[in-house]
């Protein structure tokens, strides 16, 4: 039987709460800029997106999401892991505006690919890294496919430039925009997996190779 996932103390929710204050502060300082060549931000599709970008993007994600993000949409919910990183991620996405449903490939992945598309039902949008939560970096796994095909939704890949940074040394070289620094941040055509489509792979590479050309 697998383990439930990790669950906050109160210090932990503190802590959480604490440390939003710090990224809502730090992104107040960003000069962001944002691309939308495709018009999403202007004329949003009526149903869920799924918002796809690479881990150590998260932050610059998050902060175009506080900035842009449309109004009268239903909400954001982010995939976590069920370990004691994703609990951090949820409490903290908690804090931004964001809802969360945790799991993984390893831990409750069935059970968080059921959550996701009851909440798809809902209207909300769904934002995913598909090379987390543990890489290889820039590869993108096969669950996001999956749910594009079978809740029927487009993928948004989301892409970021930062001109000043802080790379920390994990496997994914997670940025954290330095304050008052200048971030780009563009959001791609939308995606479609073809609801009779068999060859995963193939639509696997070619959401991943799109992603892959705005990497750095």
């Amino acid at each position: 039987m697998r383990s439930a996932p990790a669950q906050p103390t109160a210090a932990q929710r503190a802590a959480a709460f604490g440390g939003a204050l710090v990224l809502r502060a730090l992104f107040a300082t960003l000069r962001l800029r944002i691309h939308d060549p495709h018009g999403f931000l202007e004329n949003p599709p009526v149903g869920p997106v799924i918002y796809a970008f690479w881990h150590n993007r998260i932050l610059a994600i998050t902060a175009a999401f506080l900035r842009c993000y449309p109004r009268g949409r239903r909400g954001v919910l982010v995939l976590t892991s069920a370990s004691k990183d994703g609990m951090w991620l949820g409490q903290l996405a908690a804090h931004l505006g964001m809802g969360s449903v945790r799991g993984s490939s390893s831990r409750r992945g069935a059970t968080a690919m059921r959550e996701l598309l009851e909440r798809v039902a809902q209207g909300f949008d769904i934002a995913i890294t598909p090379d987390g939560p543990r890489g290889p970096r820039y590869e993108l796994g096969s669950g996001l496919v999956y749910l594009a095909q079978k809740a029927a939704m487009p993928v948004l890949p989301c892409h970021a430039r930062f001109h000043g940074v802080l790379r920390l040394k994990t496997w994914d070289r997670f940025a954290i925009p330095l304050p008052f620094a200048r971030l780009e941040v563009t959001v791609g055509p939308a995606l479609r997996v073809p609801p009779d489509a068999a060859d995963f792979e193939a639509e696997r590479k070619k959401i991943e190779s799109v992603l892959r050309a705005e990497a750095d």
